[in-house]
């Protein structure tokens, strides 16, 4: 199975003196995700938690729900012509009487490691859609002061970025501030998605105490895949996009972003932020 890392020899020049060494790179590997034996996607992403992964992903389209609608999920034959197999492709198989829902023709059948689902742009589909609306019971209600220790706490998490920098990462954290559970990708969908399924798979779902913390923007895909969770609070490093900005208000989500420091801009869902301050205009 292929590696999270991988190694490759590089010419470094610093200062004006060259050498040559070897560099430890974040391995990039296609997954195919197959559906009752049907190809449905290919996603970019570090290999590991691929059940996971394929498990959110059929979460954040509407596919499932709950663990019990799963009944496997194994790795079968590659595309090799001796049919070895190459890990790269992962089947789910859903638990008897549960309807598949045509969404092949919804959807691109190919997501880089950048773009994640791409043509989801409805926003009323994913509210419609979602078996895990937001809800407030109970209620979820952080300080600022919480939120701003929670990136630090991310980072030192990161094992794998510590050895390449080149992986986002995206972790669930408790409303006091405890981190429950972290997953690295190269790409920040596949993150989230492996956070999803795993939770899935342990019954944990929805995830309604949650707070989702993404180590980069905050686009309208994962907004998405924090709803279809249950997930009530989604937090960004950096900027949010237009779209998720009005697909959190739309479905109750609380959204944060360019949270740096002391510092964080709430764009929608504030009831759930413990304002100490009056609130004034700038």
């Amino acid at each position: 199975m292929g590696r999270v890392t991988e190694r490759r020899r590089i010419i470094r020049i610093r200062d004006g003196a060259v050498t040559t060494r070897p560099d430890t790179l974040v391995a990039e590997e296609p997954l195919e995700i197959r559906l009752n034996g049907k190809p449905l996607a290919i996603t970019m992403r570090t290999p590991g938690d691929d059940f996971a992964l394929a498990a959110g992903f059929l979460v954040s389209e509407g596919v499932i729900g709950e663990g019990s609608e799963v009944q496997s999920i194994v790795y079968c034959a590659g595309a090799t012509a001796d049919g070895v197999n190459t890990y790269n492709v992962v089947d789910v198989k859903l638990a008897p009487g549960v309807v598949v829902p045509d969404i092949t023709l919804e959807r691109n059948v190919y997501t880089t490691s950048s773009c994640g689902l791409c043509g989801k742009a409805s926003l009323d589909a994913v509210r419609t859609t979602t078996r895990h609306p937001v809800s407030d019971t109970p209620p979820v209600r952080v300080t600022p002061e919480l939120l701003s220790a929670l990136p630090d706490r991310l980072r030192e998490a990161q094992r794998v970025f510590d050895r390449t920098g080149g992986l986002h990462a995206a972790a669930l954290f408790s409303a006091e501030g405890e981190l429950l559970d972290i997953r690295e990708d190269v790409g920040r969908h596949n993150a989230v998605d492996k956070l999803v399924g795993r939770a899935l798979t342990d019954n944990r779902l929805p995830l309604s105490q949650s707070i989702l913390l993404v180590s980069g923007r905050a686009s309208f895909e994962l907004a998405q895949k924090a709803v279809m969770a249950g997930i009530p609070m989604l937090v960004a490093v950096s900027a949010p996009s237009s779209l998720a900005v009005d697909l959190a208000a739309e479905s109750g989500l609380t959204l944060v972003g360019f949270l740096r420091g002391q510092s964080m801009n709430v764009y929608a869902g504030d009831h759930r932020i413990a304002l100490g301050a009056t609130v004034g205009q700038g």
